[in-house]
């Protein structure tokens, strides 16, 4: 099949196919007569396991390892390091977690007083492990997810309208309508 017909079988966009051939990662089993790359079945099973493998986060660098059989433990090598950083980011994950939860429960209900600022909000951040990098994330995931809730959660920090504004443009959003204060 062709490497457009191929890209589709796995979802894949052509430039990766041809980012796989360059590595050495995934090469063509035939060329045709006009050089138009060729895959069989080889490399249909061939880039099913690579599939599985990055599904599972494993990094190109392995997965060719892995699938030249340089190592025989690298596999178990490969799946045990990645275990242990998906334990980590889920803790990581679970501690924000449990700390929005703690935020949400402070918040007061009828006297309209903020019971969080925004620098406890950040000590409390880094205090759960989550860095610079870590809270853009969170604020573009939660732009992403909730734009009207982030737009909320900001304003309960105190934040005026244009650091609002410009957090939420960080987050990923170029134009972004204004969410009235309730």
């Amino acid at each position: 099949m062709t490497i457009t017909a191929f890209a589709r079988r796995f979802g894949l966009s052509r430039a990766t196919l041809l980012y796989y051939d360059r590595i050495g990662l995934l090469t063509p089993g035939q060329h045709s007569t006009a050089g138009y790359r060729l895959y069989g079945e080889r490399e249909v099973m061939r880039m099913s396991r690579i599939a599985a493998f990055r599904e599972a986060g494993i990094p190109l660098k392995s997965v060719r390892a892995i699938l030249e059989g340089e190592d025989p433990g690298l596999l178990e090598t490969a799946l045990e390091k990645r275990l242990t950083v998906l334990n980590r980011e889920i803790a990581q994950l679970r501690s924000q977690q449990a700390l929005v939860a703690e935020l949400l429960q402070r918040k007061s209900g009828d006297s309209g007083e903020r019971q969080v600022d925004v620098q406890q909000w950040v000590a409390m951040l880094e205090e759960a492990g989550v860095d610079a990098a870590g809270r853009l994330r969170w604020h573009q995931a939660f732009e992403r997810d909730a734009p009207e809730a982030h737009q909320a959660f900001l304003q309960s920090l105190g934040l005026d309208e244009a650091e609002i504004r410009e957090i939420r443009q960080r987050s990923g959003q170029q134009t972004l309508p204004a969410v009235p204060r309730r």
